[in-house]
């Protein structure tokens, strides 16, 4: 089995970059301290917002394909790990990260892949104020948080509504 800490490396080589991203995904819950090993290695944060900002051109008109949708959602997943660690919080907030996925979340097309864009989106958010920690409050009420889920509670499935 390849450590956690080889998959974090990996993130940072193209060529090596989806599998790392669909292995952490897969394991984040079994691997140790995953959230400040991304956070604190050297280009991995860069990495995963590199895979999400890839995909803006595909936003609109919509043809982001299902691959994509996949590969970013497994970026999501980790900076859903790392939003969800007491030890990265803060500083995951401070960097303004949230405000990557508010493109996604401002989607209109029904169609699969932009329906889990947004559910992987909102995950985030999830992770984030799942602590009640005024901070978080503060700033996710000072962006523009708020029409964004109106928006996907009007145009998203019946789960992303719920979420």
């Amino acid at each position: 089995m390849v450590s956690a800490e080889q998959l974090v490396l990996d993130l940072c080589d193209p060529e090596l970059r989806e599998n790392a991203l669909l292995e952490l995904s897969k394991k984040r819950e079994i691997f140790q301290d995953l959230a400040p090993l991304l956070w604190h290695s050297f280009g991995t944060v860069a990495a995963l917002l590199q895979e999400i900002v890839s995909i803006y051109p595909s936003l609109s008109p919509p043809t982001l394909s299902p691959v994509a949708s996949n590969r970013v959602c497994n970026a999501l997943a980790l900076l859903q790990c790392v939003a969800s660690h007491p030890d990265t919080r803060i500083p995951f907030l401070n960097a303004h990260i949230p405000l990557y996925l508010y493109p996604f979340l401002n989607t209109t097309s029904k169609t699969r892949p932009f329906e889990y864009l947004r559910l992987t989106s909102l995950g985030v958010i999830g992770a984030l104020v799942k602590v009640d920690d005024s901070e978080v409050i503060g700033f996710l009420l000072q962006t523009e948080i708020i029409p964004l889920c109106l928006r996907t509670m009007e145009m998203g499935s019946e789960l992303s509504k719920t979420v």
